[in-house]
């Protein structure tokens, strides 16, 4: 039986960190056993909001396509690849903005949200606005079934297949299935601060950080702050370090950190070494491949290059469906 496909991507806008792979690429891994997945690098899309500043970019494709690699994903079981190597995605992003409504782009919640959030950059631009539409090129570009998305971005893939619709209809031609998301459970996961981990926040842990850098972040992170002194009992519902036991801990060690934290049996420094020592554990494989690839860069790119010509092999049939069906 021929698998569904699947398809997702982040943007190459900085070092990822343990939020992307827990609601991400872990989940990523497991997809690319049961679907025929396409994951690319999005350094396009980084430029929807850093235009201004590139110098970076090809350091994040290259340090992303690292922790892809080092967090699982096979190229044997996938098809990796960067999104500007397939210039294909440029070219349907253009035909799908003459047919597509400016109200629909205006519409998406992420547009005036971000645009509130994000104060220091000018962002009355088409590529910001069109975002959204670049996307659903990267979906319906290899006909995906499924897209893997939190549900902040839903209304993303509902634009999608609301554009699948309109072409569709307009060419009289089922050219593109409509794409359907994928919800994804993901752990809470806080930063350093107690806010949600974000790069934004000066808060993460990176999947580039060795065992002692995360040691000594998880040590100055915060927990409950009504433990003032060693014998004052805590909250673990209200202990972000406990949140990081809830993903990395047994059963056995989460009812034993919860109790000494409750009855002030055991004090902060000792409920992070626990967790530190089961994050360290359970990252080594990742930090194992990490850092060979660190050693080897070509070789990531490598898998990027080979992952690029079969991605664009499958868009190039696509964009020949696509000029056939608009008489271009």
């Amino acid at each position: 039986m021929t698998k569904e496909r699947i398809l997702s991507g982040m943007r190459s806008s900085g070092a990822l960190h343990l939020g992307n792979l827990l609601g991400a690429l872990q989940n990523w891994v497991q997809l690319q056993k049961d679907y025929e997945a396409f994951y690319f690098i999005a350094d396009w899309h980084a430029l929807t909001t850093g235009y201004a500043d590139t110098a970076q970019i090809r350091t994040w494709v290259r340090e992303i396509a690292i922790d892809y690699l080092s967090a699982g994903l096979d190229p044997d079981e996938s098809v990796l690849f960067v999104q500007s190597q397939v210039p294909e995605h440029a070219e349907l992003h253009l035909l799908l903005s003459m047919l597509t409504p400016l109200a629909w782009l205006e519409r998406v919640p992420t547009f005036k949200e971000q645009q509130q959030e994000i104060k220091d950059r000018e962002l009355n631009t088409y590529g910001f606005l069109g975002y959204p539409l670049l996307q659903t090129a990267d979906i319906i570009m290899y006909k995906a079934n499924w897209v893997p998305v939190g549900a902040d971005q839903v209304s993303h893939v509902e634009l999608s297949r609301e554009i699948v619709r309109r072409f569709n209809h307009t060419y009289d031609r089922a050219v593109f299935p409509e794409p359907q998301p994928k919800l994804t459970e993901v752990p809470k996961l806080p930063g350093l601060d107690g806010r949600k981990m974000s790069k934004s926040y000066d808060n993460v842990i990176y999947l580039s950080d060795s065992p002692d850098t995360l040691s000594k972040k998880v040590k100055v992170m915060m927990t409950d702050p009504a433990r003032k002194r060693r014998t004052d009992p805590g909250d673990p519902e209200l202990c972000p370090v406990f949140d990081f036991h809830r993903i990395y801990s047994t059963e056995a060690d989460r009812q034993e950190v919860a109790h000494g934290c409750r009855t002030a049996g055991i004090g902060c420094i000792d409920c992070k070494g626990k967790v530190i020592d089961r994050m360290v554990e359970d990252l080594q494989p990742l930090h194992e491949k990490r850092a060979h690839y660190t050693a080897h860069p070509d070789e990531a790119m490598d898998v990027m290059r080979d992952g690029s010509q079969r991605a664009r092999q499958v868009a190039q049939e696509t964009m020949a469906e696509v000029r056939d069906a608009m008489h271009i």
